[in-house]
Protein backbone atom coordinates (compact mmCIF):
# COMPACT_ATOMS: atom_id res chain seq x y z
CA UNK A 1 0.00 0.00 0.00
CA UNK A 2 1.33 3.40 -0.93
CA UNK A 3 1.76 5.81 1.99
CA UNK A 4 -0.70 8.67 2.24
CA UNK A 5 1.00 12.05 2.24
CA UNK A 6 -0.69 15.04 3.82
CA UNK A 7 -0.42 18.05 1.49
CA UNK A 8 2.28 20.47 2.56
CA UNK A 9 -0.03 23.47 2.38
CA UNK A 10 -2.52 21.74 4.72
CA UNK A 11 -0.01 21.14 7.50
CA UNK A 12 1.73 24.45 6.98
CA UNK A 13 -1.53 26.28 7.49
CA UNK A 14 -1.58 24.99 11.06
CA UNK A 15 1.67 26.83 11.77
CA UNK A 16 1.09 30.26 10.23
CA UNK A 17 3.87 32.65 9.40
CA UNK A 18 3.91 36.12 10.97
CA UNK A 19 2.91 37.67 7.65
CA UNK A 20 -0.27 35.57 7.70
CA UNK A 21 -1.54 37.73 10.54
CA UNK A 22 -0.57 40.89 8.68
CA UNK A 23 -2.74 39.70 5.78
CA UNK A 24 -5.60 38.88 8.16
CA UNK A 25 -5.34 42.31 9.74
CA UNK A 26 -5.53 43.95 6.34
CA UNK A 27 -8.66 42.01 5.40
CA UNK A 28 -10.26 42.82 8.77
CA UNK A 29 -9.96 46.56 8.12
CA UNK A 30 -11.69 46.50 4.72
CA UNK A 31 -15.30 46.60 5.93
CA UNK A 32 -14.53 49.18 8.61
CA UNK A 33 -12.65 51.39 6.16
CA UNK A 34 -15.61 51.60 3.78
CA UNK A 35 -17.89 52.83 6.59
CA UNK A 36 -15.46 55.00 8.55
CA UNK A 37 -16.65 58.23 6.88
CA UNK A 38 -20.17 57.10 6.01
CA UNK A 39 -21.13 56.54 9.66
CA UNK A 40 -20.42 60.02 11.12
CA UNK A 41 -21.98 61.67 8.07
CA UNK A 42 -25.03 59.45 8.45
CA UNK A 43 -25.21 60.35 12.15
CA UNK A 44 -24.99 64.03 11.24
CA UNK A 45 -27.80 63.56 8.73
CA UNK A 46 -29.98 61.87 11.37
CA UNK A 47 -29.28 64.29 14.24
CA UNK A 48 -28.44 67.42 12.20
CA UNK A 49 -25.98 68.82 14.73
CA UNK A 50 -22.36 68.05 15.66
CA UNK A 51 -23.13 68.35 19.38
CA UNK A 52 -25.98 65.81 19.13
CA UNK A 53 -23.74 63.49 17.12
CA UNK A 54 -21.24 63.65 19.98
CA UNK A 55 -23.96 62.75 22.48
CA UNK A 56 -25.04 59.81 20.31
CA UNK A 57 -21.51 58.44 20.03
CA UNK A 58 -21.05 58.86 23.77
CA UNK A 59 -24.14 56.77 24.61
CA UNK A 60 -23.43 53.91 22.23
CA UNK A 61 -19.78 53.88 23.32
CA UNK A 62 -20.89 53.05 26.86
CA UNK A 63 -22.63 49.95 25.54
CA UNK A 64 -19.60 49.07 23.42
CA UNK A 65 -17.33 49.43 26.45
CA UNK A 66 -19.49 47.03 28.46
CA UNK A 67 -19.29 44.56 25.60
CA UNK A 68 -15.52 44.88 25.56
CA UNK A 69 -15.29 44.21 29.29
CA UNK A 70 -17.28 41.01 28.80
CA UNK A 71 -14.99 39.72 26.04
CA UNK A 72 -12.46 37.95 28.35
CA UNK A 73 -15.37 36.01 29.85
CA UNK A 74 -16.43 35.01 26.35
CA UNK A 75 -12.89 33.91 25.46
CA UNK A 76 -12.80 31.78 28.60
CA UNK A 77 -16.04 30.06 27.58
CA UNK A 78 -15.24 29.62 23.87
CA UNK A 79 -12.15 28.96 21.81
CA UNK A 80 -10.54 31.93 20.12
CA UNK A 81 -11.70 30.80 16.69
CA UNK A 82 -15.34 30.91 17.80
CA UNK A 83 -14.97 34.37 19.33
CA UNK A 84 -13.43 35.51 16.03
CA UNK A 85 -16.33 33.92 14.15
CA UNK A 86 -18.85 35.66 16.40
CA UNK A 87 -17.11 38.96 15.75
CA UNK A 88 -17.42 38.52 11.98
CA UNK A 89 -21.12 37.71 12.36
CA UNK A 90 -21.60 40.87 14.45
CA UNK A 91 -19.88 42.96 11.78
CA UNK A 92 -22.06 41.41 9.09
CA UNK A 93 -25.24 42.00 11.09
CA UNK A 94 -24.28 45.57 11.99
CA UNK A 95 -23.92 46.50 8.32
CA UNK A 96 -27.41 45.23 7.60
CA UNK A 97 -28.98 47.06 10.54
CA UNK A 98 -27.26 50.38 9.87
CA UNK A 99 -28.34 50.26 6.22
CA UNK A 100 -32.00 50.63 7.27
CA UNK A 101 -31.19 54.15 8.45
CA UNK A 102 -33.69 54.47 11.31
CA UNK A 103 -32.55 55.79 14.68
CA UNK A 104 -33.10 52.41 16.37
CA UNK A 105 -31.41 50.20 13.75
CA UNK A 106 -28.57 52.69 13.39
CA UNK A 107 -27.94 52.67 17.15
CA UNK A 108 -28.12 48.89 17.51
CA UNK A 109 -25.94 48.42 14.44
CA UNK A 110 -23.27 50.76 15.80
CA UNK A 111 -23.14 48.86 19.10
CA UNK A 112 -22.87 45.56 17.22
CA UNK A 113 -20.03 46.95 15.14
CA UNK A 114 -18.07 47.99 18.24
CA UNK A 115 -18.51 44.55 19.80
CA UNK A 116 -17.63 42.85 16.52
CA UNK A 117 -14.39 44.79 16.18
CA UNK A 118 -13.31 43.76 19.69
CA UNK A 119 -14.32 40.14 19.11
CA UNK A 120 -12.19 40.03 15.96
CA UNK A 121 -9.15 41.92 17.21
CA UNK A 122 -8.78 40.24 20.62
CA UNK A 123 -8.26 36.71 19.23
CA UNK A 124 -6.14 38.10 16.41
CA UNK A 125 -3.85 39.88 18.89
CA UNK A 126 -3.57 36.67 20.92
CA UNK A 127 -2.62 34.69 17.82
CA UNK A 128 0.02 37.31 17.01
CA UNK A 129 1.48 37.04 20.51
CA UNK A 130 1.56 33.24 20.19
CA UNK A 131 3.22 33.04 16.79
CA UNK A 132 5.40 36.16 16.40
CA UNK A 133 8.67 36.10 18.42
CA UNK A 134 9.07 39.01 20.83
CA UNK A 135 12.27 40.17 19.14
CA UNK A 136 10.40 40.46 15.82
CA UNK A 137 7.46 42.50 17.11
CA UNK A 138 9.03 45.89 16.39
CA UNK A 139 9.43 44.78 12.74
CA UNK A 140 6.05 43.07 12.55
CA UNK A 141 3.94 46.02 13.75
CA UNK A 142 4.86 48.38 10.85
CA UNK A 143 4.17 45.60 8.35
CA UNK A 144 0.80 44.88 9.94
CA UNK A 145 -0.09 48.54 9.55
CA UNK A 146 1.21 48.57 5.98
CA UNK A 147 -1.19 45.80 4.93
CA UNK A 148 -4.06 47.71 6.53
CA UNK A 149 -3.10 50.87 4.64
CA UNK A 150 -4.95 49.99 1.44
CA UNK A 151 -8.40 49.55 3.02
CA UNK A 152 -7.95 52.62 5.22
CA UNK A 153 -6.86 54.71 2.24
CA UNK A 154 -9.40 53.63 -0.37
CA UNK A 155 -12.29 52.74 1.93
CA UNK A 156 -13.37 56.20 3.25
CA UNK A 157 -13.48 57.73 -0.23
CA UNK A 158 -15.07 54.64 -1.77
CA UNK A 159 -17.81 54.41 0.84
CA UNK A 160 -18.98 58.01 0.44
CA UNK A 161 -18.68 57.87 -3.36
CA UNK A 162 -20.82 54.72 -3.56
CA UNK A 163 -23.41 56.22 -1.23
CA UNK A 164 -23.65 59.60 -2.97
CA UNK A 165 -23.38 58.53 -6.60
CA UNK A 166 -24.88 55.02 -6.79
CA UNK A 167 -27.00 53.84 -3.86
CA UNK A 168 -27.34 54.78 -0.21
CA UNK A 169 -27.16 51.13 0.89
CA UNK A 170 -24.23 50.01 -1.27
CA UNK A 171 -21.38 50.76 1.23
CA UNK A 172 -23.11 48.51 3.76
CA UNK A 173 -23.30 45.66 1.25
CA UNK A 174 -19.55 46.00 0.67
CA UNK A 175 -18.90 46.07 4.43
CA UNK A 176 -21.06 43.03 5.11
CA UNK A 177 -19.48 41.09 2.26
CA UNK A 178 -15.99 41.89 3.56
CA UNK A 179 -16.95 40.42 6.96
CA UNK A 180 -17.92 37.17 5.24
CA UNK A 181 -14.66 37.19 3.25
CA UNK A 182 -12.71 37.68 6.48
CA UNK A 183 -14.52 34.77 8.11
CA UNK A 184 -13.92 32.48 5.13
CA UNK A 185 -10.24 33.41 4.92
CA UNK A 186 -9.73 32.82 8.64
CA UNK A 187 -11.24 29.34 8.54
CA UNK A 188 -9.33 28.48 5.37
CA UNK A 189 -6.09 29.18 7.23
CA UNK A 190 -7.01 26.61 9.92
CA UNK A 191 -5.05 28.45 12.61
CA UNK A 192 -4.70 26.43 15.78
CA UNK A 193 -4.13 27.76 19.28
CA UNK A 194 -0.53 27.45 20.44
CA UNK A 195 -0.55 24.22 22.53
CA UNK A 196 2.13 25.45 24.95
CA UNK A 197 0.18 28.59 25.82
CA UNK A 198 -3.39 27.35 25.95
CA UNK A 199 -4.59 27.18 29.53
CA UNK A 200 -6.96 24.49 30.75
CA UNK A 201 -10.54 25.62 30.88
CA UNK A 202 -11.48 27.17 34.22
CA UNK A 203 -14.55 28.87 35.57
CA UNK A 204 -14.76 32.41 34.16
CA UNK A 205 -14.18 35.27 36.55
CA UNK A 206 -15.41 38.84 36.58
CA UNK A 207 -13.59 40.70 33.77
CA UNK A 208 -13.28 43.77 36.00
CA UNK A 209 -10.81 41.82 38.15
CA UNK A 210 -8.27 42.04 35.32
CA UNK A 211 -8.15 45.83 35.44
CA UNK A 212 -6.42 46.21 38.86
CA UNK A 213 -3.84 43.60 37.84
CA UNK A 214 -3.18 45.55 34.66
CA UNK A 215 -2.91 48.88 36.49
CA UNK A 216 -0.30 47.46 38.89
CA UNK A 217 2.17 47.00 36.01
CA UNK A 218 3.79 50.37 35.07
CA UNK A 219 4.85 49.34 31.57
CA UNK A 220 1.35 48.17 30.74
CA UNK A 221 -0.12 51.41 32.09
CA UNK A 222 2.24 53.37 29.88
CA UNK A 223 1.38 51.25 26.82
CA UNK A 224 -2.32 51.83 27.43
CA UNK A 225 -1.91 55.60 27.83
CA UNK A 226 0.06 55.87 24.58
CA UNK A 227 -2.46 53.78 22.66
CA UNK A 228 -5.34 55.78 24.16
CA UNK A 229 -3.77 59.07 23.03
CA UNK A 230 -3.28 57.74 19.50
CA UNK A 231 -6.81 56.30 19.26
CA UNK A 232 -8.35 59.50 20.65
CA UNK A 233 -6.77 61.60 17.92
CA UNK A 234 -7.86 59.28 15.13
CA UNK A 235 -11.36 59.03 16.57
CA UNK A 236 -11.58 62.82 16.53
CA UNK A 237 -10.31 62.84 12.94
CA UNK A 238 -12.75 60.22 11.64
CA UNK A 239 -15.81 61.89 13.20
CA UNK A 240 -15.18 65.63 13.07
CA UNK A 241 -13.13 66.04 9.89
CA UNK A 242 -16.05 64.86 7.67
CA UNK A 243 -18.48 66.98 9.68
CA UNK A 244 -16.19 69.99 9.18
CA UNK A 245 -16.24 69.40 5.42
CA UNK A 246 -20.04 69.21 5.31
CA UNK A 247 -20.69 72.20 7.60
CA UNK A 248 -18.10 74.37 5.82
CA UNK A 249 -19.65 73.71 2.41
CA UNK A 250 -16.99 71.42 0.96
CA UNK A 251 -19.39 68.47 0.80
CA UNK A 252 -19.52 64.82 1.80
CA UNK A 253 -17.34 63.55 -1.05
CA UNK A 254 -14.56 65.95 -0.09
CA UNK A 255 -14.89 64.65 3.46
CA UNK A 256 -14.47 61.07 2.25
CA UNK A 257 -11.47 62.01 0.11
CA UNK A 258 -9.92 63.86 3.06
CA UNK A 259 -10.22 60.82 5.32
CA UNK A 260 -8.74 58.58 2.60
CA UNK A 261 -5.79 60.87 1.97
CA UNK A 262 -5.20 61.32 5.68
CA UNK A 263 -5.18 57.55 6.16
CA UNK A 264 -2.70 57.10 3.29
CA UNK A 265 0.13 58.04 5.63
CA UNK A 266 -0.08 54.54 7.04
CA UNK A 267 1.72 53.32 3.90
CA UNK A 268 4.82 54.87 5.41
CA UNK A 269 4.56 52.62 8.49
CA UNK A 270 7.57 50.44 7.51
CA UNK A 271 9.67 53.60 7.04
CA UNK A 272 8.53 55.02 10.39
CA UNK A 273 9.27 51.67 12.02
CA UNK A 274 12.82 51.82 10.65
CA UNK A 275 13.22 55.37 12.03
CA UNK A 276 11.91 54.23 15.43
CA UNK A 277 14.48 51.44 15.55
CA UNK A 278 17.25 53.88 14.62
CA UNK A 279 16.48 56.66 17.10
CA UNK A 280 14.76 54.66 19.84
CA UNK A 281 11.07 54.41 20.62
CA UNK A 282 11.22 57.00 23.39
CA UNK A 283 12.64 59.88 21.35
CA UNK A 284 10.65 58.88 18.30
CA UNK A 285 7.21 58.94 19.95
CA UNK A 286 8.01 62.08 21.96
CA UNK A 287 8.73 63.98 18.76
CA UNK A 288 5.81 62.45 16.83
CA UNK A 289 3.18 63.22 19.48
CA UNK A 290 4.50 66.75 19.95
CA UNK A 291 4.47 67.55 16.24
CA UNK A 292 0.97 66.13 15.82
CA UNK A 293 -0.33 68.23 18.70
CA UNK A 294 1.04 71.45 17.21
CA UNK A 295 -0.34 70.66 13.75
CA UNK A 296 -3.78 69.90 15.19
CA UNK A 297 -3.98 73.18 17.11
CA UNK A 298 -3.04 74.98 13.89
CA UNK A 299 -6.19 73.57 12.23
CA UNK A 300 -8.35 75.82 14.40
CA UNK A 301 -6.48 78.90 13.20
CA UNK A 302 -7.34 78.31 9.53
CA UNK A 303 -10.84 76.79 9.82
CA UNK A 304 -12.52 80.00 8.52
CA UNK A 305 -10.96 79.16 5.13
CA UNK A 306 -12.51 75.76 4.28
CA UNK A 307 -9.94 74.48 1.78
CA UNK A 308 -7.03 75.67 3.91
CA UNK A 309 -8.63 74.04 6.95
CA UNK A 310 -8.99 70.76 5.03
CA UNK A 311 -5.34 70.98 3.96
CA UNK A 312 -4.20 71.50 7.55
CA UNK A 313 -6.31 68.55 8.74
CA UNK A 314 -4.58 66.44 6.10
CA UNK A 315 -1.18 67.70 7.24
CA UNK A 316 -1.94 66.78 10.86
CA UNK A 317 -3.07 63.29 9.80
CA UNK A 318 0.16 62.73 7.90
CA UNK A 319 2.18 63.67 10.98
CA UNK A 320 0.04 61.41 13.15
CA UNK A 321 0.83 58.49 10.88
CA UNK A 322 4.34 58.61 12.35
CA UNK A 323 2.85 57.68 15.73
CA UNK A 324 1.06 54.76 14.09
CA UNK A 325 4.40 53.55 12.74
CA UNK A 326 5.30 52.26 16.21
CA UNK A 327 1.96 50.43 16.52
CA UNK A 328 1.43 48.61 19.82
CA UNK A 329 5.06 47.51 20.13
CA UNK A 330 5.38 48.73 23.71
CA UNK A 331 2.46 46.61 24.91
CA UNK A 332 3.43 43.51 22.93
CA UNK A 333 6.89 43.55 24.48
CA UNK A 334 5.66 44.31 28.00
CA UNK A 335 2.86 41.77 28.45
CA UNK A 336 3.71 38.51 30.25
CA UNK A 337 3.02 35.28 28.31
CA UNK A 338 0.71 33.70 30.88
CA UNK A 339 -1.39 36.87 31.16
CA UNK A 340 -1.84 37.50 27.46
CA UNK A 341 -5.58 36.85 27.21
CA UNK A 342 -6.53 38.94 30.24
CA UNK A 343 -4.08 41.78 29.68
CA UNK A 344 -4.80 41.98 25.94
CA UNK A 345 -8.50 42.27 26.73
CA UNK A 346 -7.87 45.16 29.12
CA UNK A 347 -5.41 46.82 26.73
CA UNK A 348 -7.90 46.61 23.86
CA UNK A 349 -10.27 48.78 25.87
CA UNK A 350 -8.15 51.81 24.97
CA UNK A 351 -10.17 52.10 21.78
CA UNK A 352 -13.52 51.82 23.53
CA UNK A 353 -12.43 54.29 26.17
CA UNK A 354 -11.38 56.76 23.47
CA UNK A 355 -14.74 56.25 21.77
CA UNK A 356 -16.39 57.07 25.09
CA UNK A 357 -14.25 59.97 26.29
CA UNK A 358 -13.86 61.87 23.01
CA UNK A 359 -17.54 62.33 22.07
CA UNK A 360 -18.47 62.84 25.72
CA UNK A 361 -15.93 65.62 26.21
CA UNK A 362 -16.70 67.24 22.86
CA UNK A 363 -20.46 67.06 23.47
CA UNK A 364 -19.91 69.31 26.49
CA UNK A 365 -17.41 71.50 24.63
CA UNK A 366 -19.70 72.06 21.65
CA UNK A 367 -22.53 73.25 23.88
CA UNK A 368 -20.80 76.63 24.14
CA UNK A 369 -17.97 76.67 21.56
CA UNK A 370 -17.72 76.24 17.76
CA UNK A 371 -16.43 73.16 15.96
CA UNK A 372 -12.88 74.60 15.81
CA UNK A 373 -12.62 74.10 19.60
CA UNK A 374 -12.51 70.36 18.94
CA UNK A 375 -9.20 70.75 17.11
CA UNK A 376 -7.72 72.97 19.82
CA UNK A 377 -8.63 70.55 22.62
CA UNK A 378 -7.45 67.51 20.65
CA UNK A 379 -4.17 69.20 19.72
CA UNK A 380 -3.35 70.16 23.30
CA UNK A 381 -4.18 66.66 24.57
CA UNK A 382 -2.03 65.06 21.87
CA UNK A 383 0.89 67.37 22.66
CA UNK A 384 0.60 66.29 26.29
CA UNK A 385 1.18 62.69 25.15
CA UNK A 386 4.72 63.72 24.23
CA UNK A 387 5.39 64.10 27.95
CA UNK A 388 3.92 60.66 28.60
CA UNK A 389 6.15 59.14 25.91
CA UNK A 390 9.23 60.33 27.78
CA UNK A 391 8.58 57.58 30.35
CA UNK A 392 9.34 54.86 27.78
CA UNK A 393 12.50 52.98 28.86
CA UNK A 394 15.57 54.17 27.00
CA UNK A 395 16.53 50.67 25.92
CA UNK A 396 13.42 50.54 23.70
Amino acid sequence: MRPIHVPVWFTASRVPRPMTFAYLWGVSTLGRGVLITVLPLMAHRVFEDAQKVSEFYFVISILGLLGGLAMPWLVSKLRRRWVFTLGCICLFGSAGLIAFGTTVTFSVGMVLQMIGVIAVELPLNLYILDHVPRRDLIRFEPMRLFYAAGPWTVGPWLGVTLQVNIADWLPFVVSGASALVLLGYFWALRIADHPALVRPRVAPVNPLRFVPRYVLQPRLRLAWALAFGRASWWYMFFIYAPIYCVTSGLGAEVGGALISLGSAGIFAAPLWGWVARRVGLRRYLTAAYGATGLATVAIAVVTPWPWLGAAMILCAAMVMSAVDGAGNTHFLRAVRPLERAEMTAVFSLYRDTAQLVIPGAFAVLLLALPLSSVFVASGLATAAMALVARHIPRRM
